[in-house]
């Protein structure tokens, strides 16, 4: 196969590569759709030119790697980034490709069928207006019409229209919607430019409307969703309205240049299609909190009348600090606390939110960012030494603005993260006075009655939060979690599977998907969920349950290089090291280089129980590590404190069972065994251990610990 390199003269003498409806210009360097211009940042257009060049061969990932980004300064995960644009551009989802194929580990292969080639370049047809209608009778689904959002700030307000903005158009009846029609989606908002790196700016603005509208009285706001998510331009608003819940959509664009700013937002119903409001903002990049303000009252008075838009005007919330490049700031600092789930790097959110308290001490949000980017820390990485850092900056956010849900949410979320269940509940429940925190309150109440062990109660909250939010993966992803650390995996897999119906493209709930299949002896399953997961990106939980998968055929080695993968994108799991241990001393060749993985996962596990010592899971895995160090003792000590704990029994005994291989007695193992199938554990998870194999007395094996799904949605 030819490696790939610079755009080449025969590029240039085709002009054209086309491909169903889809024109791409090599000279004129545009991608466009249906004869609609589609923006695609330079370096995800030249990986396109790439494969274009070698349609029909695989093209190695390092081969692309070189030929775009010279293979500096780079990792992997620019070049998945890439894809992903160009999929979500192209209209060609992972699971079921027709333009791009992912060969895991590999590269990728154009297979769409290329028109022969022409020296004109289409021209991209000019949008024309958009229809315009009184509002339609729009679905709407029953159940309560409470305002809720996830988001942290209610809408208070901001006085008078935009002024200093001149509204180039303005389109839309004066009548209000029907009661069935005061729901909203928030799409994200998007930038059109050609500066990629000027996105966070659009989502920002977005994320920040739809959390004032979220506390307007009587209006329904929809989950948030993920720029990977948004809808494209051929979306059927219908089916996103039945998805999401929601009678119509918001979608607006944000251009910004140095000295100008220009914001094009739509109302548009969802039964018909139809606007029921629009208007073109252009002014000064100082303008927007005006922008903002004027969008989100005339989205209240379209859905709910002139009356309730007076009252729920100015909405000084859109307007939360007097500097605009405090503002930026903390813009980019909500990006980057949303991207830290993708790269697990909470660093670059932390640093954006330090700036903008820089300029503006007493900027309240960015303040209560902060707090969620350190809490974010310590219940995702279990990183010890973040709890005091996440404790002091969330009771600075609740000094700043003790109105504001956001750092109670935050604060909930470190109080339950350590097992100090009523504080956490206090803080949530506080937190759900807030309009724009009721969803996410509810989550945070639901999640404290599962660790208390009322399951019933617990799914009692879910409920209660999904009818707040009924078209939010989230909330049904953490329900599975939730009902996975019950033991109720049939019912788990259930709620994954809703969550992924609203977002297919997410990654780490394909990856959670796995785990629960693994869970109950499901490797088929597990396997094309892992597939579809590290198709879309390759994420730190795809790639362990990966090598728990590979651990479990007998593949130690590829275990432990799908072990050592994840912790380069999460090296503080102590989980996944412990796992590395295993694999390593799962293999005579390699089982010497496993007690320095041990003794990692240990130190890391011990620091992390000092914080949180009701963790049973961790308990027992902390004594497997302990066993494999020679400390017998203390192993015996943490797993019967893990059983004495009366939580996770399955999984606990069976974790045990394993320790008691090398700490106990044959009659002890069998004993584990024995309340580890009691409790639901599948038979292949027993059968395929190879360390309870080693005990005589012992007719089927266990697994390793470390199998989880809990890093995805915590």
């Amino acid at each position: 196969m030819s490696r790939p390199g610079a755009i080449t003269d025969d590029d240039l003498r085709a002009r054209c590569y086309r491909f169903d409806d889809i024109v791409v210009d090599t000279a004129a360097q545009t991608l466009t759709r249906g004869g609609r211009l589609l923006d695609v940042e330079p370096k995800a257009f030249a990986v396109l030119l790439v494969l274009l060049r070698h349609a029909g061969e695989l093209v190695e990932r390092d081969a692309l790697l070189d030929a775009v980004w010279g293979h500096r300064h780079v990792t992997p995960g620019v070049l998945t980034r890439a894809i992903a644009q160009l999929r979500a551009a192209l209209g060609d989802p992972a699971q079921a490709p027709r333009y791009i194929q992912t060969r895991h580990a590999l590269g990728y292969r154009f297979i769409g069928d290329l028109a022969a080639a022409r020296t004109d370049a289409a021209e991209p047809a000019a949008p024309g207006p958009a229809p315009v209608a009184t509002p339609a009778t729009a679905h709407a689904p029953a159940g309560p019409r409470r305002s809720r959002s996830r988001a942290p700030w209610a809408a208070a307000a901001l006085l008078a229209a935009a002024a200093a903005l001149a509204p180039v158009a303005q389109r839309g009846g004066d009548a209000p919607a029907s009661p069935a029609q005061a729901s909203v989606a928030v799409l994200p908002f998007v930038n059109p430019g050609g500066d990629r790196g000027d996105d966070y700016f659009a989502e920002g603005l977005g994320a920040e409307l739809r959390a004032a509208l979220a506390g307007v009285e009587g209006l329904r706001v929809a989950a948030p969703l993920p720029p990977a998510a948004a809808p494209t331009g051929d979306t059927d608003l219908r089916t996103l309205g039945e998805a999401l819940g929601v009678a119509t959509v918001l979608s607006a664009s944000v251009r910004r240049e140095a000295r100008h700013m220009r914001i094009s937002a739509r109302l548009a119903d969802c039964a018909s299609g139809f606007t029921l409001w629009s208007r073109t903002y252009e002014g000064a990049p100082g303008d927007v909190f005006a922008a903002q303000a004027d969008i989100a009252r005339a989205v209240v008075q379209a859905l709910l009348g002139a009356e309730a838009a007076r009252r729920a005007a100015p909405f000084r919330g859109l307007a939360p600090t007097g500097d605009l490049a405090a503002f930026d700031a903390y813009l980019l600092g909500l990006q980057q606390l949303r991207l830290a789930e993708v790269d697990g790097d909470s660093g670059s959110a932390a640093d954006a939110f330090g700036r903008a308290l820089a300029v503006d001490p007493a900027f309240a949000r960015a303040q209560a960012g902060l707090c969620r980017t350190r809490v974010w820390r310590f219940v995702n990485l279990r990183e010890a030494a973040a709890y005091d850092d996440a404790r002091t900056a969330c009771r600075l956010a609740e000094d700043m603005d003790p109105e504001a849900g956001a750092a109670r949410i935050a604060l909930g979320d470190l109080h339950r993260a350590r097992g100090d269940l009523e504080p956490a509940a206090e803080a949530y429940r506080r937190a759900g006075i807030d309009p724009a925190s009721a969803a996410a309150a509810e989550v945070g109440l639901a999640q404290v009655e599962a660790a208390r062990g009322d399951h019933d109660a617990a799914r009692a909250g879910f409920e209660r939060a999904l009818a707040l939010q009924p078209g939010s993966a989230a909330i049904h992803g953490r329900l599975g979690y939730q009902q996975y650390l019950a033991g109720r995996l049939p019912e788990a897999i259930v709620s994954y599977r809703r969550a992924l119906e609203l977002a297919p493209e997410d990654a780490e709930l394909w990856a959670s998907l796995a785990g629960l299949h693994l869970g109950v002896g499901d490797a088929r399953a597990a396997a094309d969920a892992l597939e579809r997961s590290i198709r879309i990106r390759p994420t730190a939980i795809a790639l362990h349950n990966y090598g728990e998968l590979r651990f479990d055929a007998g593949d130690y080695r590829l275990a432990a290089s799908l072990f050592r993968r994840a912790l380069e994108l999460e090296p503080g799991e102590f989980l996944t090291w412990g796992a590395l241990g295993s694999a390593l001393a799962a293999e005579p060749a390699h089982a010497g280089q496993a007690r320095e993985a041990f003794r990692r996962a240990a130190d890391m596990a011990a620091a992390y129980l000092a914080l949180k010592p009701d963790d049973a899971r961790a308990l027992a895995a902390l004594g497997w590590y302990r066993a494999n160090l020679g400390e017998r003792a203390q192993a015996r000590g943490h797993l019967l404190a893990a059983e004495a704990l009366g939580s996770d029994a399955g999984e606990v005994a069976l974790s045990n069972a394993q320790t008691l291989v090398l700490v106990g007695t044959a009659d002890e193992v069998g004993a584990r065994l024995a309340a580890a199938r009691a409790a639901g554990i599948a038979e292949r998870r027993i059968a395929t251990n190879p360390f309870l194999r080693r005990a005589p007395a012992v007719a089927a094996a266990a697994p390793d610990p470390d199998r989880h799904i809990h890093r995805s949605r915590p």
